[in-house]
């Protein structure tokens, strides 16, 4: 019987040692979300000095972002692919940089050479009997930058969950391991207000038995869920979830049963929540972690029937243009996967793509102003474009765009504004010939 040949396994070394192979001129990619690698990003900082014009490519992270501190632009600069709070002052300040792109094109940049990676920071949990580390809570856009780059440091936390699915990285194809032992960081989505809950009860009543779901973060997402109890076989295709599905899951809401791709499973990229969600999310077979290529490729999410996307946005105007990633020339956010569900739920059988917000927002001064607006904000993005928007909902009810008009559209969204809004807003269609 012949012998199985085991591969080489690096030693442990300390996060100090194993950021000393990060030299200048190397684009490093940062794993994100909750599991954010804070021991490894601190000693980047404490070698930053050391260093010049490091490219630290990254796409959402939670927690500490001292690595865009004012100053350490010339050693150490972020390129993000989505703008989260912690680096929004430092684009805007023009300390970091933002590449815009789709969620499911992100890995694609690493995997055709478009940013070539020098090494990977990641962040798994132990590896199994067999040698297999997961990537657990961030599968989504690390595991092809880990699969593309020359060099994989990981910090390796007995706290990060051990998620099924397309979720896994063996032991030997990591160069520097660095044992660590801290909890994940929490995400906390916030209460659901009765505004939010609002609008959740009006994109609940669009969703029935055998739907699936794709459900960010926040306040809508969890005001929708709430109104999901009586709800049967429901299933979730969705590049991220949070604590709101424990409950749907554990009375039996959401079971997969009538899905078309992965029947019986829940399929995302990555989660954010807390630490009840990681213990729920660990070893559950119900649930399948796989890269953001593939849950978000819009071909893929339209392979399931009855697929309701829902997204939201910062202000959409009276044609249908959705901005949901910057406050005129302010940038905010990215895309994300908001294009991506948009599109797969248009081409699914029975779909919805749902753009949710409210009506109306108080800015710091104590203002209020309408998020239904004649016209975009100058240099606001267009993050979904009026081709293909389909449904948009504020607490006072639900527009259908779909194949209307623009006089159509017009008179549906003025109709869903803040009341206060309505006049100026029906003021200004008439100015624009929309009415």
């Amino acid at each position: 019987m012949s012998q199985i040949a085991t591969p080489a396994i690096a030693a442990s070394v300390s996060a100090d040692e194993a950021i000393s192979r990060i030299e200048s001129g190397m684009r490093v990619f940062l794993t994100g979300n909750c599991s954010f690698p804070k021991e490894l990003m601190a000693a980047l900082v404490r070698r930053a000095p050391q260093l010049e014009n490091v490219e630290i490519v990254q796409v959402l992270t939670v927690g500490n972002a001292d690595y865009v501190a004012p100053g350490l632009q010339r050693h150490l600069r972020v390129n993000t692919l989505f703008i989260s709070e912690n680096v929004r002052a430092a684009v805007n300040d023009g300390r970091a940089d933002f590449t815009p792109c789709r969620l499911s094109e992100i890995p694609l940049l690493w995997k055709r050479g478009v940013l070539p990676l020098d090494a990977a920071l990641i962040h798994v949990s132990p590896p199994d009997e067999h040698g297999y580390c997961s990537y657990g809570v961030e599968v989504g856009v690390t595991k092809a930058a880990a699969e593309s780059a020359r060099l994989v440091i990981a910090e390796i936390n007995p706290h990060m969950p051990r998620t099924l699915g397309d979720s896994f990285i063996h032991i030997s194809k990591i160069d520097c391991r660095v044992p660590v032992d801290y909890e994940l960081p929490e995400f906390n989505a916030g209460e659901t207000s009765p505004l939010y809950q609002q609008i959740g009860f009006h994109i609940a009543n669009m969703i029935d038995d055998g739907d699936c779901l794709q459900l960010g973060i926040g306040a809508i997402p969890n005001g929708v869920l709430s109104y999901l109890r009586h709800r049967k076989d429901l299933g979730i295709h969705t590049e991220m979830f949070s604590d709101g599905i424990i409950e749907l899951v554990q009375s039996g809401v959401i079971t997969g049963a009538r899905k078309n791709l992965h029947p019986g499973k829940i399929i995302a990229g990555f989660c954010l929540g807390s630490r009840r969600l990681y213990t729920f999310i660990d070893n559950n077979p119900f649930i399948e972690f796989r890269p953001t290529e593939y849950v978000n490729d819009p071909f893929l999410i339209a392979q399931n029937d009855h697929m309701v996307a829902i997204n939201s946005a910062i202000e959409v105007d009276l044609t249908g243009q959705v901005c949901a990633d910057s406050i005129g020339t302010r940038l905010y956010s990215g895309v994300g996967g908001q294009l991506d569900f948009i599109r797969g739920a248009a081409h699914s059988k029975g779909g919805k793509p749902i753009i949710a917000l409210p009506s109306s927002t108080a800015l710091r001064d104590g203002s209020v102003v309408s998020r239904i607006v004649a016209t975009l904000k100058p240099g606001a993005g267009v993050t979904t474009t009026r081709n293909d928007v389909h449904y948009i909902v504020t607490e006072y009810g639900v527009a259908d765009l779909y194949g209307k008009t623009i006089r159509q559209r017009a008179r549906a969204l003025v109709d869903i504004a803040h009341p206060a809004f309505r006049e100026g807003l029906e003021r200004a269609a008439h100015d624009l010939r929309y009415l």
